[in-house]
């Protein structure tokens, strides 16, 4: 079984969309959606620097529309299961058939919003910690105030609170930490810092009609897979405010039988995860269109094993 997952924010890079707008049709569907949603998506992500796209509300629809157009270009690929991490769960909202494109990137630009002017309200920020013992890090960051915003797996854990309280981490990491990164975001996702963000979120997910997924939509809440469309708007309402669980979610690729892992663009992350938490998944990351090829290798590759 294959699992196509899409990662979260923090993944851009300036430049990172420059070669997938030469695929043919690339560029006329990011004007599309860049004039839907009122960003020049094709500028953030070919030309402005890593400032410009740290921006939420400018990295959440450039990570989106990067997820979809790196997708199509598979061609066609059925997929047994998706997941996001964090704004990669909308991007997987789209592959699963519960959002079509435009609602999708619709959503992300209201999301990106609301969180950017959440996290204006305090000024916080996420740092990853490598390494330790899961609960004694947990224990750790919430002694110091902090958030286990994002618990990765593979012995990652993300921290999320205020700048001072990051700046105590920095100064007393959890035992067993080796090191503790700081990521490139503009806030504390995952947080009781993001309840605004949540308000403007639900007024959003009214104007919705999604269908239900037609392949095992994974969610971060809990790693279980969710069977209604209406549940999983739910869940990325209320995402934006609660602990990303992408551990539980590698749980659920195992049970479900995943022998294969694509990551669409900008991929790496969540491959890098899977390389450690999923051993004998065949993992695959979409950097840029020279992967394409080995990406419809390992797709045919399932399918054959598949029936065999």
């Amino acid at each position: 079984m294959l699992v196509l997952v899409a990662p979260g924010q923090g993944a851009q890079t300036p430049g990172f969309l420059t070669p997938w707008l030469e695929l043919p049709g690339a560029a006329d569907r990011v004007a599309a959606w860049s004039d839907a949603i009122g960003l020049d998506l094709a500028h953030y992500g070919t030309q402005a620097d890593a400032d410009a796209i740290r921006d939420t509300a400018v990295a959440q629809p450039l990570l989106v529309a990067a997820g979809l157009l790196s997708a199509s270009a598979l061609g066609d690929v059925a997929p047994g299961a998706v997941a996001g991490h964090s704004v990669g769960e909308i991007t997987a909202a789209a592959f699963a058939g519960v959002l079509d494109e435009a609602t999708a990137l619709k959503l992300v630009r209201t999301r990106g919003l609301a969180m950017a002017e959440a996290a204006a309200i305090t000024e916080t920020g996420m740092s990853a910690l490598l390494g330790g013992d899961p609960e004694v890090t947990v224990q750790h960051l919430e002694k110091l105030g902090l958030t286990p915003a994002n618990v990765n797996g593979a012995g990652q854990i993300v921290a999320a609170g205020t700048l001072e309280e990051l700046a105590a981490l920095e100064a007393d990491k959890p035992e067993g930490v080796r090191r503790v990164v700081p990521l490139k975001v503009a806030g504390a996702f995952h947080t009781r810092h993001m309840a605004p963000a949540v308000t403007k979120l639900e007024e959003a997910a009214k104007e919705l009609a999604p269908a239900d997924p037609t392949v095992a939509y994974v969610s971060n809440k809990d790693g279980k897979a969710v069977s209604t469309g209406a549940e999983v708007v739910s869940r990325l309402v209320g995402q934006v405010a609660n602990p990303v669980r992408w551990d539980l979610c590698m749980e659920t690729f195992q049970e479900l039988g995943v022998t294969a892992l694509i990551e669409v663009c900008p991929g790496g992350t969540l491959t890098g995860i899977a390389k450690r938490a999923l051993p004998g998944v065949k993992t695959l990351a979409l950097k840029t269109p020279d992967d394409l090829d080995a990406a419809r290798a390992l797709i045919a590759e399932v399918a054959a094993a598949a029936t065999a």
